[in-house]
């Protein structure tokens, strides 16, 4: 068994860290073909309306949230998971009691690969 090849969603130390905007904070575990991100969204803040060439899958797997999607709503509640497809634009806006969501990006998203802020990819407000 290789040992660092696991994880803990809950253990703080591990992850790439990525401060994606106020509010936002990722943690993010690489791998060959694909990537996780766990991503902690405070009560009441918002990503930023993005895209990237990446499929991205995504679980809400704390609190509640809104996920725009392709200028479409959908309030999403801890279990609800959705995929987005490349280049289709997309952010999250946390519930009254914040959120925790998982994402998987396939192939990896370059950028995240190492410490940085922002989503990378075709940002704007």
């Amino acid at each position: 068994m290789q040992s660092e090849n696991f994880f803990n969603l809950d253990d703080k130390s591990q992850g790439i860290r990525r401060a994606l905007k106020e509010g936002v904070a990722a943690r993010v575990f690489p791998g060959d073909q694909a990537m996780i991100s766990v991503v902690n969204i405070q009560p009441g803040h918002k990503g930023t309306l993005h895209s990237h060439p990446e499929e991205q899958w995504g679980v809400l797997l704390e609190g509640s949230g809104t996920r725009t999607q392709g200028g479409e709503e959908i309030a999403v509640a801890k279990g609800d998971f959705w995929r987005t497809p490349g280049g289709v634009e997309h952010t999250f806006e946390a519930g009254p009691e914040g959120a925790k969501v998982l994402d998987v990006f396939a192939p990896p998203r370059e950028e995240y690969k190492q410490a940085g802020s922002g989503f990378g990819g075709g940002e704007r407000e």
